[in-house]
């Protein structure tokens, strides 16, 4: 895992700087992982994401991680099963296995969160979806809907890390 200039010490603990990570591209937002199952003995990750106006996840759910988000920035939408969340800076969203969610970020800036996932192993399925990023920035825009063969890897490789893909994000298209 490219980690900049981690701090690392005998224990397992280490640092990273704000732009450091394993930057991803996923669905046209930018996945830094901070933490994943080799630095955390499978116990959490923790990915930062920053997602473009009107980005939204596709309807999902978990088997097995309950996902704890915390916004830094921006305005979001949560759908967590028959409930519609607001939430903008300084939120913080639990997201339980087991029950549909989505988001989608609204207004006209990016929004920025926080996403911890527990247990850890998800973070290597968006890895094995997507590619990595150059560095610490937002894809190109996306133009059009996702291409059939990526939908068709997205759910193949959903379907090995226990979710369930169940239809696009929810809100304005």
């Amino acid at each position: 895992m490219a980690r900049g200039s981690a701090v690392y010490d005998e224990k397992r603990a280490y640092t990273l700087q704000r732009d450091e990570g394993r930057h991803l591209w996923f669905l046209g937002s930018l996945m830094t992982i901070k933490a994943g199952a080799a630095e955390t003995a499978g116990s959490m990750s923790l990915i930062e994401q920053v997602a473009p106006p009107g980005f939204g996840s596709p309807l999902h759910v978990h088997a097995g991680e309950d996902e704890p988000m915390y916004i830094l920035e921006g305005r979001f939408t949560f759908w967590v099963g028959e409930r519609e969340l607001p939430a903008e800076a300084g939120t913080f969203v639990f997201l339980p296995r087991d029950v549909p969610h989505c988001f989608r970020v609204e207004g006209d800036t990016p929004g920025r969160l926080l996403q911890l996932t527990l247990p850890a192993g998800l973070e290597e399925g968006f890895a094995e979806m997507e590619e990595p990023a150059p560095g610490p920035v937002l894809p190109p825009p996306v133009d059009g809907p996702p291409d059939p063969a990526f939908l068709a890897r997205m759910e193949e490789v959903a379907v090995r890390y226990g979710v369930q893909l169940l239809g696009p994000p929810k809100g304005p298209a």
